[in-house]
């Protein structure tokens, strides 16, 4: 049985939205509940997280943009994204979970992580929050990961909103390779097939458009027969991945069907596709119960496969 890595701290649950938000508290306590319940919450490796700094955080995000974050206190960023008394500190710990991470796998003792985090990140713009994140968690990651001697950076993005705070971070980079597949058209209404990178980034951005009402069979098309190959060809030192079990077929936050057996072979795939250490970070999934479970089917996976 591999090592796995569990990235958590309670101080993410000081993040409050509106009580009627669907980004709530209880997304965590769904997830820690369902890995008590199913007996893998003992298998795993228990790791506080950090508290990213301002300068960290600066590494993907504008003075700017950082500073006005923090002068609001409370209020919003767009009619979904919300901050209250706890959010920025919620979301320096969401970031710094994904530094911890990195740690993780730079000791070489770990080398498999889940980092339960909130508020979620990869709509996050260099210079503004929205789509529920106010900090891009797995963009700092990738930028932490490179100053700690990880050169490349592989990110796979399978929640089913496009990254588009991601993918505009990263487009002009060679050195992280950004795939994803999502809704299309869908919010945030970007991340089509033709945004492949700008400049020196030409190359380096993936997009899979997934049509409404898709499932296991468009899914695993992709993730068994195109993605393997990207991956080897890029040759990551480090694969990040933005995990949004929104595709569940139950979620109703977006209009893909995708099964949990669906989320296993999608998961299998990405574990399988490289050697290299990889991390696996919170996004969307919003239906408590097939978040849980598509959360421990992953960490199953995880812990099995060789």
């Amino acid at each position: 049985m591999k090592l796995v890595g569990f990235v958590y701290d309670d101080a993410m649950l000081n993040h409050e939205p509106p009580p009627w938000h669907p980004e709530s508290r209880n997304r965590l306590f769904s997830i820690i509940n369902g890995l008590e319940n199913s007996g893998l919450w003992k298998k795993l490796i228990h790791i506080k997280s950090t508290r990213a700094g301002f300068d960290d955080v600066a590494l993907v995000h504008t003075r700017k943009y950082i500073e006005s974050i923090q002068a609001i206190g409370e209020g919003s960023l767009d009619p979904d994204t919300y901050i209250s008394k706890g959010s920025v500190e919620a979301a320096l710990y969401a970031a710094g979970s994904l530094m911890k991470a990195v740690d993780a796998c730079k000791s070489g003792d770990i080398t498999r992580l889940f980092c339960a985090v909130r508020p979620p990140g990869h709509h996050a713009e260099a210079d503004c929050g929205m789509g529920f994140c106010l900090f891009n968690n797995v963009a700092v990651g990738a930028r932490y990961a490179q100053k700690s001697g990880f050169e490349k950076i592989f990110i796979v993005d399978f929640d089913a909103h496009h990254g588009n705070g991601t993918q505009h971070i990263f487009e002009e980079d060679d050195t992280v390779f950004y795939f994803s597949t999502h809704q299309y058209p869908y919010y945030p209404d970007s991340g089509k097939d033709s945004e492949r990178g700008k400049g020196k980034g030409t190359g380096y951005t993936y997009n899979v458009q997934i049509l409404k009402g898709s499932g296991n069979r468009e899914y695993l098309n992709v993730y068994q027969d195109i993605l393997p190959d990207l991956v080897r060809r890029f040759a990551p030192d480090l694969v990040l991945v933005s995990s949004g079990y929104d595709i569940h077929v139950n979620d109703n936050h977006a209009n893909i069907r995708v099964s949990s057996e669906g989320i296993r072979g999608i998961v299998h795939s990405i574990l399988t596709s490289a050697s290299c250490p990889k991390v696996f970070t919170l996004e969307g999934g919003y239906d408590l119960k097939s978040l849980a479970e598509g959360v421990g089917i992953t960490v199953e996976e995880m812990l099995k496969v060789a």
